[in-house]
Parts: C-alpha cells; sequence; structure tokens
C-alpha cells in the first residue's frame, strides 16, 4: 500500500479572477467527466488515484482557509493534515510525515511520496509514483525525486541534472529557474524538471525534522507551528542530501499554474452560457456568472467571468497577472463550504446579501455574531432551523430572522437555497463564535 500526501497550497492569484485566497486554482472545476459534468483537479487527481489503486493511502496537507473547499469536493471522510499557519513546504511535508506516523499510526519504516495535488496528467503517473515507492523502499537512497522530462526550455522550474540518462540515476547538481537560453543548455546535459514530487522512508523525514525544526512529533509540530522556520523543503533538505536519485518520467505531466496551460488542458473551449462567433480562432472562455458571454472575432484569447471580476487576456499575457491582481483589495465573492457554498449579491455600507446553498443532509456549525444581525429568505428547499434552541421546519417562502447574538444553524433535508442579508456596522469573518450543536438528531 503506497502512502501518499498530497500537497494542497496555492493563494490563487494567477487563475483569477476564478481563484482567490480561500478558492485556489485546484478547486475551480474545468474537466469535464463522463456524465457530462465538470471536476476540479483535486477531483480528478483523487480519483485517479483511487482508480489506480484504491488501497493507496491517501492524506492532503493544506492550510485552514482550504479545509471546507477539500470537504466540499471529495467529502468528509478524506483524510487532512492541517497547517495552523503557512510555513511552507518543509514545515507543511514535515507535519505531514509525523501525522502520517502518530495519529495514523504507519510504521516509521514504510515509504511515504508528496506530490502536488494539481498536476494533469493520466494513469501512467500514478504508476509511476509506485514505481518511486517501490525505489525508495530499498534504501539504496535516503530520497528518490521523480524527474519529468522537459518538452521545452521553461523558465518555471528548476532543474535537476542527472549523472546518467538511465531511468534511475544519481543526482549529479540542481538547477535553479533559468532563463530559456540556459534551460535549453541544461536539456541538452540530460536536465529533468523538477516538480516537487518525490519518495522517502518517513523515519528520514522525522530524523531530519528533529535536527533542522526542533521537535519530530505531530502534537509539538502543530502546538509550535507558528514559530517553525519559514522554508521548502527543496532548500531545507533536497539540495542538501548526498544520498539521492531521480527517477526519468517520460508521461504527460503539466502543471496549470497559468490561464495559457489550463485553457490547454480544457478539453472544450467554453464553460458556462458562452456565445462565439465564427471568426474566433484559440478562444477559451469559463463562464460562471447568470448572464451570457458573447465573442467575436478573438484570437489566442482568454475570457473568465465570475463574480470576483472579469478578465480579459491575450493567452501569453495572461501570464504576468500577478501583480495586477495583487493590487486588487476586494471582499470574496464565492467559496465553497464544507456544508455547500455561498455567492455575494451585493455590498451595502452596513450590509452585506448573499445567497447561501446547503447539499443534502449537511448543516452549518451552531454559531452567533456579536456585530450584525442576519435574515434568512428561503427560496427553494426543505430544512429545519434553529434559533436559541428553537427548531422550525423552512421552506421556500419562509423567513428566519436572526438578531445580534442569537445562536443559530440550519439543516438541509433537500438541497437548500437561502438569501442572506447581513446589516452592522462591522460586517466581518471573523465575527463568529461557534457553540455545541442545537440540532437535534
Amino acid at each position: 500500500m503506497m502512502n501518499l500526501i498530497l500537497l494542497s497550497g496555492g493563494s490563487g492569484k494567477r487563475l483569477w479572477p476564478l481563484s482567490n485566497d480561500v478558492r485556489s486554482k485546484q478547486f475551480i472545476k474545468i474537466f469535464r467527466t463522463e456524465n457530462g459534468e465538470h471536476e476540479s483537479m483535486v477531483q480528478r487527481v483523487y480519483r485517479q488515484v483511487q482508480s489506480a489503486d484504491p488501497e493507496t493511502s491517501v492524506t492532503i496537507a493544506t492550510s485552514k482557509a482550504q479545509v471546507s473547499a477539500i470537504l466540499n469536493q471529495l467529502g468528509e471522510k478524506v483524510s487532512i493534515c492541517v497547517e495552523p499557519c503557512r510555513r511552507d513546504t518543509f514545515p507543511a511535508i514535515a507535519l505531514a510525515t509525523a501525522y502520517l506516523h502518530d495519529m495514523k499510526g504507519i510504521n516509521e519504516e514504510e515509504v511515504a511520496v508528496v506530490c502536488p495535488v494539481d498536476p494533469y496528467v493520466d494513469k501512467d503517473y500514478f504508476e509511476a509514483l509506485n514505481g518511486l515507492a517501490l525505489h525508495a523502499g530499498t534504501g539504496e537512497s535516503n530520497l528518490v525525486l521523480m524527474g519529468m522530462a522537459p518538452s521545452y526550455p521553461s523558465e518555471k522550474y528548476g532543474y535537476i541534472i542527472p549523472q546518467n540518462d538511465h531511468q534511475l540515476s544519481r543526482v549529479s547538481s540542481f538547477r535553479e529557474k533559468p532563463d530559456a537560453t540556459t534551460a535549453a543548455m541544461y536539456i541538452q546535459q540530460g536536465a529533468l524538471w523538477n516538480g516537487g514530487v518525490f519518495a522517502f522512508k518517513i523515519r528520514y523525514v522525522l530524523d531530519k525534522t528533529s535536527k533542522l525544526l526542533g521537535y519530530s512529533d505531530y502534537v509539538s509540530l502543530y502546538a509550535n507551528y507558528a514559530d517553525l522556520k519559514k522554508i521548502s523543503f527543496d532548500y531545507a533538505v533536497v539540495e542538501k542530501e548526498p544520498n539521492i536519485q531521480v527517477m526519468r518520467f517520460n508521461g504527460k505531466w503539466v502543471d496549470i499554474g497559468t490561464w495559457n496551460t489550463l485553457t490547454e488542458a480544457m478539453e472544450e473551449n467554453s464553460i458556462g452560457d458562452v456565445r462565439f462567433d465564427p471568426a474566433c480562432d484559440n478562444v477559451h472562455v469559463i463562464n460562471e456568472l447568470d448572464v451570457p458571454v458573447l465573442c467575436m472575432g478573438l484570437k489566442n484569447i482568454v475570457v473568465s467571468a465570475s463574480p470576483e471580476g472579469i478578465l480579459v487576456s491575450d493567452k501569453v499575457q495572461s501570464s504576468y497577472i500577478k501583480p495586477y491582481v495583487e493590487a486588487i483589495d476586494q471582499q470574496i465573492m464565492f467559496a465553497e463550504k464544507s456544508w455547500g457554498s455561498f455567492r455575494v449579491l451585493d455590498v451595502g455600507n452596513g450590509s452585506l446579501t448573499i445567497k447561501v446553498t446547503l447539499q443534502p443532509g449537511h448543516r452549518m456549525h451552531y454559531h452567533s455574531h456579536q456585530r450584525r444581525s442576519e435574515v434568512w429568505t428561503v427560496v427553494s428547499g426543505k430544512g429545519c432551523a434553529v434559533v436559541d434552541g428553537k427548531e422550525k421546519s423552512i421552506l421556500p417562502g419562509d423567513i428566519v430572522s436572526l438578531p445580534v447574538g442569537s445562536r443559530h444553524t440550519v439543516f438541509a433535508e433537500i438541497e437548500l437555497h437561502l438569501i442572506e442579508v447581513q446589516v452592522g456596522e462591522d460586517i466581518h469573518v471573523s465575527d463568529k463564535i461557534k457553540h455545541e450543536q442545537g440540532l437535534s438528531e
């Protein structure tokens, strides 16, 4: 059985406006499934893992901000190791490795494989991960990396220089992200892309964690996480390890980090209500709004429309979006939660109006607010609301008033849609106090 740690991070800047601080690129539903629906990168990879080997033990290492979206998309049973705050990849991998050992009871002589949660890959990638784990299990090296056969001289990746061109080789050296000319020279020397995929015995990382971070058990790492050194696994461990090998991977591996690479992976030119005239060429549109998008005479363009904003960009130029997005200071307009999702409809002076969708069988936390009142109007569905311990069945047209300080929750019997109006002088996501569940089972 393979122990797989999927790293789910990212701040969502490069795929604005579909992504934001709580909805990173891996949660955007862009891949069409066999039943005609769409799935996200994290859903696709998780499904592929289970299809390749149902016995694989998967743990997702992520930040608090992404937990709700992961539970929403993968279900309540998925194993999650939650970082208390963001401290880069070495602390994240150290915490996840300790989680495997201390919380899941996995022996320190077993192998863990680490990879990002969002590559666009096929079945052979997961077969290669099993091969990577087998190589790490022999003990010939402390670390075994997967090096991706480069398809062009990319400036986005670091490079691994192997000692020879065999399928499995000792690592000669590492190179930082180069310019295109230098990258082409590296490729002529047999260099491979460093995709952040590697395998090790759990004991190895626990030892490194103890030496470099001062702790190796899960409880201590979690309790002191905010004070741990912020450093990447590559800098702290990989590039300093003399006993290291790289395994070549020649299959499909696409890092969907920009709109340009994302549209290359899309199986269709549009998602949502989109119209093209015949003159359009190489145009991709993702529309999450309830109004149509019409494109005429465009070439090599990406268009994205969401509650967060609208992007119209040349595909090549879209790679340089980050500094422009960082200058935008905006209320998050859409987010997925463990119980469903919400979409902001209107931001007023002292008010906020949102549409809430609760999935069947799910409920919000029992909570209260100290600086705002709320009113729920039921649009569709059926459920049960609780206000200060009193339960009430709710149907379309019902209105539920929630004064400041009242404890409340809502449960969906069938998919429930509410319009929630928040009123107060200081409306903020931090104004939420959780209480013991007030809904009878």
